[in-house]
């Protein structure tokens, strides 16, 4: 069933060749006539295998994660709360599990187009899978909002906070009662640490958590669109990458993050199969 939801996005897809490519299939969109500045309306998702969904992280915990969800994040806050300091807004809360692996129906997503590259290009074990970059158009999933989550955003920008959700919507029960049509809301994190700010990154997340956010964006095709990047082509931007900086040691600081960049950084792509 997944693999058909991914074959039909295939249509949506623009396959690289090459590092160049890449930039240009991923800044193309980014010019903005209204203030003659290159500011781009896309967010990017990168994965090591194309094929994947975006399914969320709750959903891979069993078949009723649905009646889960409200007592993982209760039990999350009951025990964490000695550990972290969110104040009581549930987004805050929700922000913290994602961060620290809670299954969320949360995704990350990044404003970053190379930082999405690095998480597709990351895992030496997939090379032989061709990856891809998912670019959405965060700015005009705004229209699908209800009216009450529109206004709340007026003046605002695109992206909410926690204390921009919290006033107008307090509980995850509440994004279901606003309208019937499903939808995905933005939400920017606090900076809870310094990966979240060096990944610049920022969670969707749908307002029924049985909606796999692939499945809705095959109803709204104008919202989004995919870079394919082969497996032949994943050495060529994983060096440029590392050339650019944009690595685990920068973008999960820390001596795991160094150490996973030293050991990729110091692995031929030659080696025979083991």
């Amino acid at each position: 069933m997944e693999q058909t939801a991914i074959n039909s996005h295939q249509e949506k897809d623009i396959v690289v060749k090459s590092w160049a490519e890449a930039q240009s299939a991923l800044f193309d969109h980014s010019w903005n006539d209204q203030i003659h500045r290159f500011r781009s309306n896309y967010v990017f998702r990168g994965t090591a295998n194309k094929d994947h969904s975006l399914s969320t992280s709750i959903m891979r915990i069993g078949s009723n994660y649905a009646q889960l969800e409200p007592h993982l994040l209760r039990n999350f806050r009951k025990y964490a709360h000695s550990n972290a300091a969110p104040g009581d807004s549930v987004w805050n809360w929700l922000a913290v599990a994602q961060h620290h692996g809670l299954p969320t129906r949360l995704l990350d997503w990044t404003y970053s187009p190379l930082v999405a590259l690095h998480f597709a290009t990351q895992d030496l074990d997939r090379y032989h899978e061709d990856g891809v970059v998912w670019c959405l158009n965060y700015v005009k999933t705004k229209e699908q909002l209800p009216e009450a989550l529109k206004a709340a955003l007026e003046g605002a920008g695109n992206v909410f906070t926690p204390e921009l959700l919290q006033p107008v919507c307090p509980t995850l029960d509440a994004l279901g009662y606003f309208q019937e049509e499903e939808y995905v809301l933005f939400l920017e994190p606090p900076s809870l640490d310094a990966r979240i700010v060096h990944q610049y990154a920022l969670f969707s997340l749908m307002s029924n958590v049985k909606t796999n956010l692939s499945d809705w964006l095959l109803q709204h095709d104008d919202l989004y669109y995919r870079v394919i990047i082969p497996a032949e082509v994943k050495w060529e931007i994983r060096d440029k990458l590392d050339q650019a900086n944009i690595t685990e040691r920068v973008l999960l600081p820390g001596l795991s993050g160094l150490s996973k960049w030293l050991k990729r950084h110091y692995t031929h792509n030659d080696l025979p199969d083991l």
